[in-house]
């Protein structure tokens, strides 16, 4: 990858993105030293402006920033690099630079499809999702259905804790059920988008 370190006397900033909940966690800068060791070593290493050094994020708590992917931007001049923080990432103890939770539960459903996709690659057994990619079509649509009929009676006669319990059972079935058809979660949410683009929100 070849950056403009010239356009700001060595350094370029870096946008640090949490991986799975697309939180921004911090800015740094960088200068092509503190570049090249954040891709030798695969930990974020800044280029310190007030101590004039060197500096890998976790060095002294542990809370590194283990690198998932980098990209530049289309002019070369900045950094978003993808981490796996190790904990949180403000020194103030934040997860956070700006205060915020590093929490987006709905991204999980990304993570959750991932392992699924895991799943069906490896098949290992003793797993239960293993179990259900291996029962057939038929048998993982019928659990989809057995699963929004304890749904729905939760719904309508049961507490709110189950049906939230049940919900997450419907949910991880039928991701089950789209992985096994070479579909994921993400096309249900285009599905979703292009509805609400052409159609929902005209009503």
């Amino acid at each position: 990858m070849e950056l403009d370190f010239e356009k700001m006397n060595g350094l370029v900033p870096a946008i640090i993105q949490d991986n799975e909940t697309r939180k921004v966690l911090m800015l740094g800068f960088m200068n092509k030293e503190a570049y090249d060791k954040t891709v030798e070593t695969g930990k974020v290493t800044f280029f310190s402006r007030t101590k004039n050094r060197l500096w890998t994020k976790g060095e002294e708590s542990g809370n590194f920033l283990h690198v998932v992917s980098i990209k530049a931007d289309c002019d070369n001049d900045t950094l978003l690099i993808q981490v796996n923080p190790a904990g949180p990432v403000c020194h103030t103890g934040t997860d956070t630079c700006w205060g915020e939770k590093n929490e987006e539960p709905v991204m999980f459903l990304k993570a959750l499809q991932d392992f699924i996709d895991k799943r069906h690659e490896e098949m290992p057994a003793g797993s239960y999702t293993t179990s259900l990619f291996e029962s057939g079509i038929n048998k993982m649509a019928q659990k989809v259905g057995e699963e929004a009929v304890e749904t729905v009676i939760e719904a309508t006669n049961g507490t709110d804790e189950r049906l939230i319990y049940e919900g997450a059972d419907l949910i991880y079935h039928m991701i089950v059920l789209l992985t096994s058809k070479g579909y994921r979660i993400e096309d249900l949410a285009r599905e979703l988008q292009e509805r609400h683009s052409s159609t929902w929100k005209k009503h």
